[in-house]
């Protein structure tokens, strides 16, 4: 029927979570917080957008939440108690998300003691029976209870996030019964966010059994007393009174009141009066630029490219935001071009080479770098103007059938020219990933600009969260761009259904990977003005964009491990860590899982009685590592035994057990792979595996760092900053007997201790180099006197006499604080700059959190900044005094490791050591000497 109705209901409180969570914290020229505000109004606008574009509802309602309680506390007072109350800066915001639905002239539906899931099913049940399909544009599992048809009349559901539509195939793909079962199973599994007790120890899948096998949960139920003996009888028996309330609290209320009658949620598009006035309210001046244009009404999501920040709350926030975008077309996916044959390809590079600047993007079919097989590569040299070029596209068999697409090696031999062209600046996202993925087809990509390492030299720290620290594309192109990029998942599926990105068809490949490059070369016109604008262009272009082939470089070289040692290691510590087990059940007189924190603390608390027990929203107690610290300071031998369990535990699983499987089988060798943005300060991380974490005082971390072994007639050599960190607070906080004590050598935690305590002995050194180091980070009293176990009133003793000892340390800290409140970020010496939006938070925790963080920042950046520069200047000297062989391989913390024959070891010694203690010069000149120590040995424990 063409005129039949389509209602749409918006869970509306689903996205005002997921818009806070992605933006960081914004406020309007009022000092109002609104960074959900702003991400609600542009996640409302993009739906819009997307439903214009598809079939189009004729009708379409927002339901919110508006009372923290229900009907359901009622019949259960535990209902939702153990949600934690929403941020402090949200609070405010909720009524201002209303004022943006209705400012969209869309209808807002709340009503109190009424649940926003049991007014979506009232309305859906109401629309339904006079005919109406109705789309819920949600993922909670709970309403797809109402999922199916009657009468003709349909209800699916719009999950946005994964642009996916859910019907009764996706249902039982996901519960195993139909709709109308879910209630049953949800019933059986509980539900601990809502706190819904189900029945303990029965999951998702045990419950979706049960369901399918017996038909509903009371006949699930009854069917307990023929069960064999089991757990799972035991429990079903003993708890049926908390599945059956469970059902009861699962049930959506369909019979509500209807406040708003359903003709009157009839879409008629949207005047922009309303929307114009709210937007220029609140601040959000590039949307309401955007509505002014005339380039269309808020349905055209793709017109919009709200700047970064909406912002005047302080200069921390705003400061590098208010550059306008350049002014772009909307993206347009319809636009790219699909390269099927040579002559147009070599039109493109004709263009690319004349446009002296284009944007690079890989497909392939591995996250793996290293491992990773080119599917394909995009190019664009302006918006809306990209292409893709498939190279390996079509099934895997050899017999399938393949599209049509250029030859791989004419391709490659036409790109190779343009990727090496020094006249020509290639510019990508994450262009690590690229580097290694083309230098395995034989193109050393160079000249390179970076969009991600760009974002983090103007903006670390700034809304920090999910994949990429806040500086991934999805994550740019929302801030900068207000585009929702097509997601992996979107164009390949997921779970069973998912394809490898070769077997995409064409044209869903081209829009995903031209809009890649398009959305690259956009981000690029827009962030690197902003460098030289704010004062990162220097950071950027001394340090940052030349490491990043240096470090591409250093994860193909990778690092060889021995196997065999590794496999015994794994054994080893599980013999230990069973011996412990057994220990730990001896002290607590009775078997349990050490390994669970929640039954851990229930024989520590309850069964043991050991005092300061403290439970969590979740009603168990916390049982982490300070707990345990501070039961083992208190003489309990279990925490001892616990604390070495878990070392041991976390040890085998992340390391010797990983490390065998991240062998690389062409390689032989271990290829870590580096984030050059995953600390905010600067300091590099390393993923698959993590090489940070390995423990270095101890013996259990050397016998791991003995199974890093170099090749035959080669030996490690690894070259260590000495307490660099000390030495640069020494120098920026101007400390002259700190600067006397490393001039000439002296231990500077013997230094230290005379000073304070006057006297040096095994005790007062390492009470000292506690000090040392719980200062620069900015530790309160409670926590020295945790570290030193020793009363708070002591610590702070301590920490009044270092001060007063050192008092350019203190002179250091009050100023380096003062100017973060003022300025809203720290610089290290060589201006990188760490922002910290939340350290004039009225939230102590939050502003407490900061202050610690800003206090070392500006030194552990500057080292990490010093370390950086000396890895750039690595290689070339290396080069240039003949010791080619000599190959740089692991960045760990202040330390770098090289693997080369043992003939060079004396001339690359000297090398190393001069551009390693160099590193700071000519930009910053020290004040004190870096030190560097050099091992060397055929494996990396050896060589410390």
């Amino acid at each position: 029927m063409a005129d039949k109705k389509h209602l749409y209901l918006v869970d509306g409180s689903a996205y005002i979570f997921r818009a806070y969570h992605r933006l960081p914290p914004l406020t309007d020229p009022e000092g109002t917080p609104v960074g959900a505000v702003y991400g609600y109004t542009t996640m409302l606008w993009k739906l819009a957008d997307d439903l214009d574009k598809a079939d189009g509802p004729t009708h379409l309602a927002v339901v919110l939440d508006k009372s923290s309680k229900s009907f359901r506390n009622e019949i259960y007072d535990q209902y939702k108690a153990n949600r934690p109350d929403p941020p402090e800066d949200l609070v405010p915001q909720f009524p201002l998300i209303r004022d943006a639905t209705r400012a969209f002239s869309l209808p807002c539906i709340e009503e109190p003691d009424v649940e926003a899931d049991d007014m979506i099913a009232s309305y859906a049940r109401a629309a339904q029976a006079e005919g109406w399909d109705v789309t819920i544009v949600s993922s909670d599992k709970d309403l797809m209870q109402l999922v199916g048809e009657e009468n003709g009349a349909r209800i699916d559901m719009l999950d946005t996030m994964k642009n996916a539509r859910i019907y009764i195939e996706e249902v039982e793909e996901k519960f195993g019964v139909r709709p109308e079962k879910v209630g049953d199973v949800l019933a059986l599994m509980g539900d601990s966010v809502d706190n819904i007790p189900g029945i303990f120890g029965v999951g998702p899948k045990t419950a979706s059994k049960l369901i399918a096998e017996h038909g509903d949960l009371t006949s699930a139920l009854d069917a307990a007393e023929d069960m064999k003996k089991s757990k799972l009888k035991e429990r079903l028996i003993e708890h049926r009174a908390d599945a059956e309330l469970s059902r009861i609290l699962v049930t959506l209320k369909e019979d509500c009141g209807l406040p708003v009658p359903l003709e009157d949620m009839k879409l008629d598009g949207v005047p922009s009066e309303p929307l114009a006035a709210f937007l220029e309210k609140h601040g959000f001046t590039s949307l309401r630029r955007r509505l002014d244009a005339g380039t269309g009404s808020p349905t055209r999501a793709n017109d919009l490219n709200p700047a970064k920040q909406e912002t005047k709350s302080a200069e921390a926030s705003s400061e590098g935001n208010s550059q306008p975008l350049p002014e772009m077309p909307a993206i347009d996916r319809a636009k790219y071009e699909c390269v099927q044959s040579m002559d147009r390809l070599t039109e493109w590079v004709e263009r690319a080479q004349a446009a002296r600047l284009v944007a690079v993007d890989t497909e392939t079919d591995s996250l793996d770098s290293i491992k990773a097989r080119l599917v394909g590569v995009s190019l664009a040299l302006g918006p809306n103007d990209a292409c893709y070029i498939p190279l390996a596209h079509g099934g895997s068999d050899m017999f399938a059938e393949k599209p049509e697409q250029v030859d791989k090696a004419e391709a490659l031999a036409a790109l190779k020219p343009l990727l090496e062209d020094e006249a020509v600046l290639k510019v990508f996202q994450n262009g690590k990933y690229d580097l290694n993925v083309l230098s395995g087809e034989g193109i050393a990509v160079a000249p390179i600009d970076d969009t991600m390492i760009i974002s983090f030299a103007l903006d670390a720290g700034r809304g920090e969260a999910g994949i990429g620290g806040g500086h991934g594309m999805d994550e740019l192109a929302q801030r900068h761009l207000g585009h929702v990029c097509l997601s992996y998942k979107e164009v390949c599926g997921t779970g069973k259904k998912a394809i490898p990105f070769g077997e995409v068809t064409l044209d869903k490949a081209t829009e995903y990977a031209a809009e890649d490059a398009d959305v690259t070369w956009r981000l690029h016109a827009h962030l690197k003005p902003r460098l030289a604008i704010e004062g990162g262009t220097k950071i950027y272009q001394r340090v940052d964009r030349p490491l990043v082939p240096v470090v591409a470089g250093m994860e193909r070289e990778g690092i060889k491990v021995d196997r065999t040692r590794l496999a015994k290691l794994s054994e080893e510590f599980a013999t230990e860590t069973s011996r412990l087990e057994k220990e730990i059940h001896e002290i607590a007189g009775q078997e349990f899982t050490v390994g669970s924190p929640k039954q851990l603390g229930e024989i520590l608390f309850d069964k043991m009685g050991y005092k300061g027990g403290k439970k969590g929203k979740s009603g168990q107690y916390s049982t982490d590592q300070s707990v345990l610290e501070r039961l083992s300071g208190d003489g309990a031998e279990i925490a001892d035994k616990v604390l070495e369990w878990r070392q041991l535990a976390k040890l085998k699983s992340t390391y010797t057990d990983a490390l065998q499987e991240a062998i690389n089988p062409k390689t032989g060798r271990v290829h870590t792979s580096y984030s050059l943005v995953g600390a905010q300060t600067g300091r590099l991380s390393s993923t698959d595996p993590n090489l940070q974490n390995i423990p270095i005082r101890t013996e259990i971390g050397r016998q791991i760092r003995d199974a890093f072994v170099a090749e035959e007639r080669n030996v490690l050599l690894a070259a260590d900053y000495s307490q660099i960190e000390l030495r640069l607070a020494a120098h920026m906080a101007d400390v002259a007997p700190l600067k006397e004590a490393f001039e000439h050598g002296e231990d500077i935690h013997s230094r230290t201790a005379t000073e304070m305590f006057g006297e040096v002995n095994r005790d007062t050194r390492a009470r000292a180099k506690t000090i040392n180091f719980a200062i620069l980070y900015g530790i309160s009293r409670w926590g020295l006197a945790g570290r030193l176990g020793v009363e708070p009133d002591e610590a702070q003793e301590m920490i009044d006499t270092y001060f007063k000892r050192f008092p350019g340390i203190q002179k250091y800290i009050l100023h380096t604080l003062e100017s973060v409140r003022e300025k809203g970020y720290s610089e290290t010496l060589f201006g990188r700059k760490t922002w910290f939006p939340r350290i004039n938070s009225k939230n102590q925790a939050e502003r407490q959190g900061s202050e610690r963080a800003a206090i070392n920042a500006p030194i552990q950046g500057t080292s990490a900044d010093i370390i950086k520069r000396a890895m750039v200047r690595m290689v070339p000297a290396l080069r240039e005094a003949g010791l080619d062989k000599v190959r740089m391989l692991l960045q760990v913390h202040d330390e770098l490791v090289f693997e080369l024959p043992e003939g060079d070891v004396a001339k690359a010694s000297e090398v190393i050591e001069r551009v390693m203690a160099g590193a700071a010069m000519p930009a910053v000149e020290l004040s004190v000497p870096l030190g560097v120590e050099i091992g060397t040995g055929k494996s990396w424990g050896a060589a410390h």
